[in-house]
């Protein structure tokens, strides 16, 4: 079964000694992870060494609970009481959210290196094989005869990626902001799906061959690659976003169920050498120069037609920009995608 149909929402890692599944005891202990759509592989990937992990240096069973869905939407259901231990969102002002529901204390993002963030990833266009309608940058978005698939800014932390570098592009080409806006609403009318999540966009391209493009998280867009060779191809445009997914601990929940220290251990540990090694595997960024490295290729190629064989996958370079371009989430989530924000304006007229 192909992994884009995979039902992975909720998945329970039982611990395993000598190869065998241990019963749960009275001292054992669950948490639970509410994520984002793309990172299912990343996290029962991951699930698995922490559990060895944990059972290893505690000697405890652990049982880790997944929850996925578009980044905005798991923020609110955790806001409104979908309980979590961590979330592991696809953007820092989604985790504000919880913040803001006064779950999560402030100064969060100090919490953990670099921001709080593992593991980054970017924006990158996933085409059909050949590239036969010849998309090679932003500005082939907002042409007549593309169709355009990407998830919806309200509820998608991806979709919200997407639309930044699209912005920072027109932005680089010297356009005036009413004429950026201009671009942005032209290739929001060229969307012919607006999914909740970006697993969904994913979905509604790769498997229902609905449009021309995928504008898609890099490790979704190797995925694809990899489930369906010599099907699409991945092309980096001339620039994008770096996307700084965050973590944190969800301080209320932990507190009252007493799982602190296991939810903090949970998210330093994707930090060791062992965790960003499943992240690079999976087609996300590490955050350690060192694990980088080992998966870096220097061909500088644009176009990638097939996963490599030797598992060094990042073949380019590409100019980011980052949120600070933007005034940083806070500015950017009021002055884009909040309600009666730009994007709402820009694609009720659509």
């Amino acid at each position: 079964m192909k992994f884009f149909r995979k039902s992975i929402a909720v998945l329970a890692a039982a611990a395993l000694f000598a190869g065998s599944a241990a019963a749960l005891a009275d001292d054992d202990i669950e948490i639970t992870n509410v994520s984002y759509d793309p990172t299912r592989e990343l996290y029962k990937a991951y699930n698995q060494l922490f559990i060895k992990h944990w059972q290893d240096t505690r000697k405890q069973n652990v049982t880790v609970v997944q929850s996925h869905g578009g980044s905005g939407k798991q923020a609110l259901e955790v806001a409104n009481g979908l309980e979590a231990d961590v979330v592991t969102l696809a953007l820092e002002g989604d985790v504000d959210a919880v913040k803001n529901a006064g779950l999560i204390k402030e100064g969060y993002v100090k919490n953990f290196p670099l921001d709080s963030s593992p593991y980054t990833s970017t924006i990158v266009f996933l085409v059909r094989a050949g590239n036969p309608k010849n998309i090679l940058d932003w500005n082939d978005l907002v042409r007549d005869d593309v169709g355009v698939v990407t998830p919806n800014p309200k509820t998608s932390g991806g979709a919200r990626w997407n639309y930044l570098a699209a912005w920072y592009f027109f932005e680089k080409q010297g356009q005036s902001e009413d004429q950026i806006i201009a671009s942005i609403k032209k290739l929001f009318q060229n969307v012919v799906v607006l999914d909740s999540g970006a697993r969904g966009s994913t979905t509604s391209f790769v498997e229902n061959g609905q449009g021309d493009v995928l504008v898609a998280w890099e490790n979704e867009a190797f995925l694809s690659l990899k489930e369906y060779p010599g099907k699409y191809e991945i092309v980096v445009p001339s620039v994008s976003i770096l996307c700084q997914p965050t973590v944190a601990v969800v301080d209320e929940v932990v507190d009252e169920r007493d799982t602190r220290e296991v939810a903090t251990e949970y998210l330093r540990y994707l930090y060791s050498d062992e965790a960003q090694r499943v992240a690079a595997r999976w087609y996300y960024r590490p955050s350690s120069q060192k694990i980088l490295d080992e998966f870096r290729n220097s061909t500088g190629s644009k176009t990638v037609k097939n996963v490599p064989e030797d598992g060094k996958w990042i073949v380019t370079e590409v100019e980011l920009t980052d949120i600070q371009h933007f005034g940083g989430w806070t500015k950017a989530l009021e002055r884009h995608f909040a309600n009666g924000a730009l994007f709402d304006s820009l694609y009720e007229k659509k």
